[in-house]
C-alpha cells in the first residue's frame, strides 16, 4: 500500500498562504524607470516604486543629471555619505553603468520649514552614451527635471553650447508653469537647477561669473538657426536667475578609479569641504514636491511619475504640450462638471434663442474659470480646444432634451385642445360664442405655452386642426340649431297651452313654429334661412340666452 504522506505534503502545499515577494531591504539602490528594448521609450519598473509607495511625508526629490563618465553615481553616493560598494553602483566601463533612473530606497528625512520632509536622490542615465537616441536623453533628462525639486546638472571642466540645448526642456517648462498669479495654486513647482562644475580651478572668475557668462548670447552674423535656438535659451535662462544656482566642486583624486577604494582621509581635504558646503546648500534650496497646489506622499508621488511618464511617451518626441495636458486634465474635467451642473438648472424647453444664450454665457463662465486655473501658457490651447469640444458634446445632448421637452409640452397642449374642441362639437346647447371662446382660449394658452424648437410643427398642425374643427362646427352649428328650436317651439306650445296656461307663450311658439316649418318648405332648403335677417336675430338672442361670460347654461 503507498504511503499518503506525499499525498498529505501536497494539500499541506496547496492549501498554505502563498508569500510575497516585497522588499525588505531598502537600504539600497532600486530602477524605477527602465529603458524599452529599443532604447527610445521608458517604462515603470515596480522594485523602486515600491520603495517610494510606502512614504507617507511629503516627498522631495533630488535629481543629478550630465554627460556619462561625469561622475554622477559617485556624487549621490558623497551626499549620501556612502561608499560605492552599498551605494549606486559606480561604473569605470565605456559602457555606462546606469540605465534609466534609479532612486535609493531609504530616503533623507529634513525639517523643511516645520514640514517633515523625506528627501530621494535619484540617479540618470547619463547623455551621449554609446547605443542611445537623442530623443532617449531627452525623455530622461525631461523626467528628471519634473520629478525632481532640485536638479543638480553635473558638468565636468566647463560649459559647452550642447550643455546649454539640454536645458531646452526644462526652459519651456519653466516658461509654461511660471506667470501664474501670486497666491494660486501652481501646477507644481520646476526644479531649481544646480549648476555644478567640476575642475580645480577658475582662472580667477566665481563659478557664478562661469555661468553667466556661458549664458551670454553668441553673435550670429551668419543666421545660424541652432546659434539661435541656442541664444534663446541663454536668454531665458538668464530671466530664470532666480531659480538656478551654480557651485563648483574641485577633484577628489587624481587617481580616478581609485576613489571607491579611498576614505575622506585620503581625498583632497579641499575637495571634501566643498562636498560637506554642497550638502548644506541642497538641503537650503529643496522644498517638498507640490502637484496641483498639494505636496505628495509616496503614492501619490508614484501616480504623478505614471501620468508624466505617459505623456512624456507619446509621441516621436517628449513635449511640454503632453505635459500641459496632463496637469490640466483635472482642470478640465471640473470645468466640464461646472458647465453641466449649470445647464442642469435651466429649466427646459426654451427657445433656441434662450437656450444658445443660456449655453454661450455658461460657456463663457467656464472658459473664464478654466483661464484663471489652468496650466501653461503656450500649450494650453490645445486643452482649450478639448474643453470646447467636451462642452458642445454636453450642449448638443442638451439641445436633444430641449427638443424632446418642447415636443413632449406641445403634444400635451396640442392633445388638450383637440379633446376641448372634440367638447364643443357636442354641446348640447350650440353656442358660437362658447365655440368661439373655447377656441380663442385653446389658441392663445398654446401660443404662450408651448415653446422651444417643436413650437413651428405643431403650431401647423394646430392651426389646421383648429380650422377643421371651425369649419365643422359652423356647418353643423346652424342645422342642430334649427333642429333645437322646432323642437323648442313645439315645447313651449305644450307648456303654454297645458302648463302655464299662458295664450301669448303659446302663440309665440306657434309662431316660431310656423315660420321655421313655412320658410323652408317655400325654399326647399334650411339654408336659405340662414341668410335670412330674422334667423340673425334669432341666433343673436339664443346666442346672448344660452352663453355669456356670467352665464353659461350648457353646464
Amino acid at each position: 500500500m503507498d504511503s499518503p504522506f506525499p499525498l498529505l505534503l501536497l494539500l499541506f502545499l496547496c492549501l498554505s498562504p502563498i508569500p510575497s515577494f516585497s522588499i525588505e531591504n531598502f537600504h539600497q539602490a532600486f530602477p524605477i524607470v527602465e529603458p524599452d528594448p529599443g532604447h527610445t521609450k521608458l517604462r515603470l519598473s515596480r522594485e523602486g516604486l515600491e520603495a517610494i509607495e510606502r512614504i507617507t511625508n511629503p516627498i522631495a526629490a533630488v535629481a543629478v543629471i550630465g554627460p556619462y563618465r561625469s561622475g554622477k553615481s559617485f556624487l549621490l553616493n558623497q551626499l549620501l555619505s556612502l561608499s560605492c560598494y552599498e551605494g549606486f553602483g559606480v561604473g569605470h566601463m565605456r559602457d555606462t553603468k546606469t540605465k534609466g533612473i534609479w532612486v535609493w530606497g531609504t530616503p533623507i528625512d529634513l525639517d523643511i520649514n516645520g514640514v517633515r520632509t523625506s528627501v530621494f536622490y535619484l540617479d540618470t542615465e547619463g547623455f551621449e552614451s554609446v547605443g542611445k537616441s537623442n530623443v532617449y536623453d531627452d525623455r530622461i533628462f525631461a523626467l528628471a527635471t519634473v520629478l525632481s525639486s532640485v536638479l543638480i546638472y553635473n558638468l565636468p571642466e566647463t560649459i559647452r553650447e550642447a550643455d546649454i540645448s539640454r536645458l531646452s526642456f526644462a526652459v519651456e517648462l519653466a516658461e509654461e508653469f511660471y506667470g501664474r498669479v501670486k497666491g494660486q495654486d501652481v501646477a507644481f513647482e520646476p526644479a531649481k537647477l544646480l549648476w555644478l562644475i567640476q575642475r580645480d580651478f577658475l582662472q580667477g572668475k566665481s563659478v557664478q561669473e562661469m555661468v553667466n557668462e556661458a549664458l551670454k548670447r553668441v553673435p550670429n552674423t551668419d543666421g545660424n538657426k541652432n546659434i539661435d535656438v541656442v541664444n534663446q535659451i541663454r536668454d531665458s535662462l538668464a530671466v530664470m536667475g532666480d531659480n538656478s544656482t551654480a557651485f563648483s566642486l574641485p577633484q577628489p583624486h587624481l587617481q580616478r578609479t581609485k576613489l571607491c577604494d579611498m576614505k575622506d582621509m585620503e581625498l583632497d581635504q579641499l575637495y571634501v569641504k566643498r562636498r560637506e558646503q554642497l550638502k548644506e546648500l541642497v538641503a537650503s534650496i529643496i522644498s517638498p514636491k507640490i502637484v496641483q497646489g498639494k505636496t505628495l506622499t509616496g503614492k501619490e508621488f508614484v501616480s504623478f511619475l505614471e501620468q508624466i511618464l505617459e505623456a512624456l511617451n507619446k509621441g516621436e518626441i517628449p513635449s511640454t504640450g503632453s505635459l500641459v495636458e496632463v496637469f490640466n486634465k483635472n482642470i478640465l474635467e471640473k470645468c466640464l462638471k461646472l458647465y453641466s451642473e449649470k445647464m442642469a438648472t435651466v429649466v427646459l424647453p426654451l427657445t433656441e434663442e434662450s437656450l444658445q444664450g443660456a449655453h454661450n454665457r455658461t460657456k463663457d463662465e467656464v472658459l473664464q474659470v478654466f483661464d484663471q486655473q489652468h496650466f501653461g501658457r503656450h500649450h494650453a490651447k490645445k486643452s482649450v480646444v478639448q474643453l470646447d469640444e467636451e462642452i458642445q458634446q454636453v450642449y448638443k445632448h442638451v439641445v436633444v432634451q430641449n427638443e424632446l421637452q418642447s415636443s413632449k409640452l406641445c403634444e400635451g397642449l396640442y392633445t388638450r385642445c383637440e379633446d376641448k374642441m372634440d367638447q364643443l362639437q357636442v354641446l348640447k346647447l350650440p353656442s358660437l360664442a362658447k365655440f368661439n371662446a373655447g377656441f380663442l382660449q385653446c389658441n392663445n394658452s398654446f401660443k404662450h405655452e408651448c415653446v422651444g424648437p417643436s413650437k413651428a410643427k405643431y403650431e401647423q398642425r394646430m392651426m389646421k386642426m383648429l380650422g377643421k374643427s371651425r369649419s365643422l362646427f359652423i356647418k353643423d352649428y346652424n342645422q342642430r340649431l334649427f333642429n333645437w328650436l322646432v323642437a323648442f317651439s313645439l315645447v313651449m306650445v305644450v307648456i303654454g297651452r297645458f302648463f302655464i296656461k299662458f295664450i301669448l307663450i303659446e302663440i309665440g311658439a306657434w309662431a316660431l313654429f310656423i315660420f321655421l316649418e313655412t320658410y323652408t318648405r317655400m325654399f326647399w332648403s334650411a339654408e336659405a334661412l340662414y341668410y335670412n335677417p330674422v334667423w340673425h336675430f334669432i341666433v343673436a338672442t339664443w346666442e346672448t340666452v344660452v352663453y355669456s361670460p356670467v352665464l353659461d347654461l350648457d353646464r
